[in-house]
């Protein structure tokens, strides 16, 4: 090397080296260090982490605890304490692993919550989110519930029950449609057919499939064929310039078929019910959002979160995939009473959930229902009246038990027919048919059908709906309906606007539910904490303000 060059290399370390320093220097000014050095002394007495810290303690751990093995080495950081740095990372709106790390490392809170242990690494945070939430996050959920009654922020009377859809982690060009899977199926189905033909002609056999379904008929006839062609030695030949013999065609078409309707089972098992999956995320269902940014009605895949609201606090929570809501509230309401075991007097819910098996589940329940009918809104309207086909503006005679329509003919009952809901429930309908429409001068306004006018009515729906009418008009009706509002959608306001969870972060049922109960466990202890400071503790309703 020449002398030359090794001067050059000496003075570009050299160089090197000074920049080092001065950038060390910024970054160890001296600084003097003030008293207090103890956290517990900065964080102020009346600091929400200090509330968080009280409440997460008072629970019982040992479902939890019993997720992990009793043999080898014990966790770095306590599972209890790790519980209380992931549920305080929701209470201030930090919800991937990697923000919670960061926290960790930074804020003052997290340490003072971690109580002298190592920060967790996000790996470790994501592994005890899913793995060790997953059969106990609504054990711990229901025991601060249960706490808060103790305390007697809940008593268990007045249930607000209502629902949102949060996107799911799932893109939204995955999408997998029924009516897509029925319409190739039934294409696939003609073809198979078709092929089956054309084999029994070949080789004179008679192969049947009924049901193309069934993989197993398709195997035997894919068997029988491979019999044939090690029987006569036939080889098969592939690539470009090389003639298929026949029975090679029929064997890969037969093995494409099989494949495909391995691929459309699978997809009736995971639609249970359902129109629609994500292949991202299967358990999603799309659905219509209400940040509808680009103003397209766009589908995009999600959940229809419910939850119920007890003096301002979530008492209950429950995912579903149904677009609907009402076949979401008998399983939220199970849901509720297994983990609570407690029953509500009162439920108050919105036009969504009205339906008569939903009725009669409550009085089943002996729950009194304030749900507001759907045609609620529609009948004080002016025009309503003017629309004479409506069995609300015909008079019924209940000795008689007939409705008299516009032109005072009768609708008399000829019969009834089983009304089969999705889930099953079977409800009685009635069906009224007037004597004579033929020279009716209104019928054009009153009905389309060739014949004479007919209604289909379930008188039981009719009696429980107006029920419930009585219910909401009635002074404290009025004032529940007023708290529905208040206290259901100003929660959901909260979580979506003020908190920023419009998101899931992990795929799939459970992960979602475990997601959704530990922000619903931060937004009850954030109550608390405001309630408390606000001197509202204990407060139920918020009542009427009078002039």
């Amino acid at each position: 090397m020449k002398k030359v060059d090794s001067i050059r290399i000496h003075f570009f370390a050299y160089t090197v080296s000074m920049k080092n320093n001065k950038i060390c220097e910024l970054y160890c000014a001296n600084y003097q260090l003030l008293l207090p050095i103890e956290m517990d002394f900065i964080i102020p007495k009346d600091d929400s982490v200090r509330l968080l810290n009280t409440v997460l303690e008072g629970l019982d751990y040992s479902k939890l605890y019993s997720t992990y093995s009793t043999y080898g080495r014990n966790p770095v950081i306590s599972p209890k304490t790790l519980f209380k740095v992931l549920v305080y990372g929701y209470f201030n709106g930090i919800y991937s692993s990697r923000g919670i790390e960061k926290a960790c490392r930074r804020d003052i809170n997290f340490m003072w919550l971690l109580n002298g242990a190592k920060a967790p690494d996000y790996s470790t945070i994501s592994r005890f989110r899913k793995d060790r939430l997953n059969d106990c996050i609504e054990n711990l959920f229901y025991q601060f519930v249960l706490f808060l009654g103790e305390l007697e922020e809940i008593k268990f009377e007045n249930l607000f029950v209502d629902g949102t859809k949060i996107e799911a982690n799932a893109n939204k060009y995955t999408f997998v449609w029924k009516k897509a899977i029925d319409k190739n199926q039934a294409k696939m189905h003609e073809k198979i057919h078709k092929l089956i033909k054309n084999i029994n002609k070949a080789y004179n056999a008679n192969f049947l499939v009924e049901d193309c379904t069934t993989i197993g008929s398709l195997e035997r006839i894919l068997e029988k064929l491979y019999i044939f062609k090690e029987t006569n030695n036939i080889e098969f030949v592939y690539g470009k310039g090389k003639r298929k013999k026949d029975i090679q065609r029929y064997i890969e078409e037969l093995e494409e078929y099989i494949k495909r309707q391995r691929y459309y089972n699978d997809c009736y098992e995971i639609f249970n019910g359902r129109n629609s999956f994500s292949k991202t995320d299967n358990d999603a269902t799309f659905m219509h959002m209400k940040e509808d940014h680009m103003r397209n009605s766009q589908l995009k895949p999600g959940y229809n979160i419910q939850i119920g609201v007890e003096a301002e606090y979530i008492v209950g929570a429950y995912i579903s995939s149904d677009r609907s809501d009402t076949q979401t509230l008998i399983p939220f309401l199970n849901v509720l009473s297994l983990n609570l075991k407690r029953k509500y007097l009162n439920l108050i819910a919105d036009a969504g959930y009205e339906s008569e098996e939903n009725y009669m589940y409550l009085e089943e329940k002996e729950m009194k229902p304030f749900i507001k009918p759907l045609t609620y809104d529609t009948i004080k309207k002016k025009n309503f009246k003017n629309k004479i086909s409506r069995h609300e503006n015909m008079n019924y005679d209940p000795t008689l038990d007939t409705y008299t329509c516009h032109n005072n003919k009768r609708l008399v009952p000829i019969g009834t027919k089983i009304r089969k809901s999705k889930s099953g429930y079977q409800s009685i309908v009635t069906i009224y048919e007037c004597q004579d429409c033929n020279e009716c001068t209104h019928k054009s306004k009153c009905t389309k059908a060739k014949g004479n006018k007919r209604l289909e009515i379930s008188k039981r729906f009719i009696e429980k709906r107006a029920e419930s009418l009585t219910n909401i008009t009635s002074d404290e009706g009025i004032i529940l309906r007023i708290n529905r509002s208040i206290q259901d959608e100003g929660t959901f306001g909260v979580i979506k606007e003020d908190h920023n969870f419009r998101r899931f972060l992990m795929r799939g049922y459970k992960n979602v539910t475990i997601e959704f109960l530990l922000k619903a466990l931060a937004f009850d202890i954030e109550k608390l904490h405001n309630k408390i400071q606000q001197e509202r503790a204990g407060e139920q309703l918020h009542c009427e303000k009078t002039a």
